[in-house]
Parts: structure tokens; C-alpha cells; sequence
């Protein structure tokens, strides 16, 4: 199964790319997390709906046919990491690839959230985007580690 990183955004600050980079590489050939960030749209004139509805179309045509969405939103069902190892374990038996989606500085597009397979969040704070991609990452590594009893991740 490859776990798909959808975010709005290319331009992340080093510290970022390197720790998300990290954890990425950690992943087994089996369950590859792999990143696929879009442009996210020029601030100016525009509403937030139309910001929205531009990035929307840029994760859309991200996205693999078939894959599970799961939308990273703070109105989102909150999960322990054992509860996140057993919603992957519950994705390895679906068997389609899953695609985790990080909106832009306006959240998601509701169009784009209607096409969720689910809706997770991370934290009850506001977190940076930048900040949320390695918090996502490693929180992922952390629930494989609970499926395969991989020591890292201690009760």
C-alpha cells in the first residue's frame, strides 16, 4: 500500500523538507509514503471559496484513481496512535492506496471534503503547514511501528 502525502504548498522551509524527508525514508517498500505537494493559489484579489476551488482542482488531478481520501481537517475524528495503527491496518484490507489531503491556508474546498472516504484531524491546535506534513509523517511511522511491533513506539 503507498500512503499519499496530498498538500497544498511547494515551498516549505528546510527544517521541513528535511525532517519530513526522515521519516519518509523510513517507510518499507510495502508502505511507501510518498509526498506530491501542489501549487497553491496566488493570494490577492480572489475569495477563499475560489482559492479553495483552484487548489481543489490541483489535489484532484494529484490524485490516483481509486484512492482512499482520507481529509486532514480539524472538524475531523481524533485518533490515539493505536486507533491511527488500526484505521491503517483497516486500509491494508481495503487494498487501494491511501491519500492523506492538507488543504491550503484556507482549508479544503467542502466540494473536495464531500469526497472523503474520512476525515481525521491531528490536533485540536492550529498548526503551521509545514509543521503538519512531519507531524503527519511521523504520527503514520508511529502506527506502522505499533502494526509490525517495531519498538519505537512505547505504551
Amino acid at each position: 500500500m503507498k500512503l499519499l502525502l496530498a498538500a497544498v504548498g511547494q515551498r516549505q522551509p528546510s527544517w521541513a523538507e528535511t525532517a519530513y524527508d526522515d521519516f519518509a525514508k523510513r517507510f518499507p517498500p510495502e508502505m511507501r509514503l510518498e509526498l506530491k505537494a501542489v501549487k497553491a493559489e496566488t493570494r490577492g484579489s480572489k475569495t477563499a471559496e475560489q482559492l479553495m476551488a483552484a487548489e481543489a482542482t490541483r489535489l484532484e488531478a494529484a490524485l490516483p484513481k481509486g484512492v482512499r481520501r482520507v481529509i486532514l481537517d480539524e472538524r475531523g475524528t481524533r485518533l490515539t496512535t493505536v486507533q491511527l495503527a488500526a484505521r491503517m491496518e483497516a486500509w491494508q484490507h481495503d487494498g487501494r492506496d491511501v491519500a492523506l489531503l492538507i488543504g491550503g491556508p484556507d482549508g479544503l474546498d467542502p466540494a473536495l471534503k464531500a469526497t472523503a472516504d474520512e476525515t481525521l484531524r491531528l490536533s485540536d491546535l492550529t498548526l503551521p503547514h509545514a509543521f503538519v506534513r512531519v507531524l503527519l509523517a511521523e504520527a503514520l511511522y508511529r502506527a506502522w511501528t505499533v502494526l509490525v511491533n517495531h519498538p519505537y513506539h512505547r505504551e
